[in-house]
């Protein structure tokens, strides 16, 4: 079916002014995603006990709904954009409190509340709303015709965010938020002089947190030397890679799934390394980076500091996560419970992504391009 470029219907204004080439690629990754889970999961819910197609059968509930949602929020105005995330961080804030008095504890820390018979993790939920409310704060701080200290204001709430994750502990999404944080802070006009200092103290908190919290520690000990304690899942996960070859062992055929506890999700991209091959592995990359990039380049023809922010704080937290999830799979960094989007099992990364997913669309969007938005 085609789409007049005189179609002044919600879905054809959409369509000619998205990202078509950005939507076909989170496609892609969600095509990837289900194929993965299919071949994954039933392993996994068979030593849990459960039906073999359980999370199967979950996640293919919740992926429409994380695409509606991702469309729906694509039709939105920036300055539509910027109230959801206020109010989504507002909730999401009070969510992470609720953590430690009702949250769930899943291997030593607390980053689940269930609501109502639905878990959550919040901290999914806070990035992509931190990253546009901190945009905003940003960019009002360089409005000469606004008196607010966005500034201030984005230190603040930046602590506290930060605060609340580690206090879970979740060092990884901790880490997230400071580099979303920190690339929007620096591109709003940050003195070089408190770039130096920003960095320093960066590192210094990284290296706290080794003699702070001890599955940080022993992560970065196995890490730097497998013998000092369990690394069974990064070897298996080597191993899987090794088996997969450049052309993969075909679709459902792997092993590695029966033997590693979170072959569905933190470390679906073994999976894919088994499965599908090398090249495989290397299309999804690039689909990553083809994401990232596309990004930036339509947001390097936009003249409002708040989008450009906000944008690049999605794209930074889409990114990033990708990285951290594949580099842990590979064992080029210590091991970090984090989904690879679009293709990881998880409720809330999917909805979660499919909102940054959104409001990324939604800033790159043709229409776009006055500068008068906020």
């Amino acid at each position: 079916m085609s789409i007049a470029r005189t179609d002044q219907s919600m879905i054809g204004r959409w369509w000619w002014t998205v990202d078509r080439w950005t939507v076909l690629a989170v496609g892609v990754l969600c095509g990837f995603g289900g194929l993965l889970i299919l071949a994954a999961s039933p392993a996994v819910a068979e030593r849990i006990g459960a039906d073999s197609f359980y999370f199967v059968r979950h996640q293919m509930l919740i992926m429409p709904v994380a695409l509606g949602l991702m469309f729906f929020i694509s039709l939105q105005s920036p300055r539509t954009i910027r109230r959801v995330a206020m109010v989504g961080l507002a909730i999401t804030v009070v969510l992470l409190c609720m953590t430690f008095v009702m949250g769930t504890e899943i291997k030593g820390a607390r980053r689940w509340v269930s609501l109502a018979g639905i878990s959550i993790q919040p901290s999914e939920f806070v990035k992509p709303f931190f990253a546009i409310v901190c945009a905003w704060l940003f960019a009002q701080q360089k409005n000469p015709h606004v008196v607010i200290p966005g500034n201030a204001i984005a230190i603040a709430l930046y602590l506290l965010t930060v605060g609340l994750l580690l206090k879970q502990p979740d060092l990884g999404q901790a880490v997230v938020v400071s580099t979303i944080w920190f690339t929007q802070f620096y591109l709003a006009g940050l003195p070089i002089i408190l770039v130096g200092l920003l960095a320093l103290a960066g590192a210094g908190g990284l290296v706290g947190a080794y003699f702070i919290f001890p599955h940080v520690a022993s992560r970065i000990d196995r890490f730097l030397d497998p013998s000092t304690g369990d690394s069974y899942q990064v070897t298996r996960s080597m191993e899987a890679f090794a088996n997969g070859g450049l052309w993969g062992r075909g679709p459902g055929e792997g092993t590695v799934k029966e033997y590693l506890p979170d072959a569905h999700a933190d470390f679906v991209f073994a999976v894919a390394g088994e499965e599908l091959g090398l090249v495989i592995c290397l299309v999804i990359v690039v689909v990553f980076a083809f994401v990232v990039l596309r990004g930036f380049a339509r947001l390097f023809h936009e003249n409002n500091l708040y989008v450009v922010l906000g944008g690049t704080g999605l794209l930074v937290q889409f990114g990033l996560q990708a990285v951290i999830n594949m580099s842990s799979t590979l064992h080029m960094i210590p091991t970090k419970g984090m989904t690879l989007p679009f293709l990881s099992y998880g409720g809330s990364s999917l909805i979660a992504l499919g909102l940054g997913m959104g409001m990324l669309l939604a800033f790159t969007r043709r229409r776009y391009g006055t500068g008068e938005l906020v």
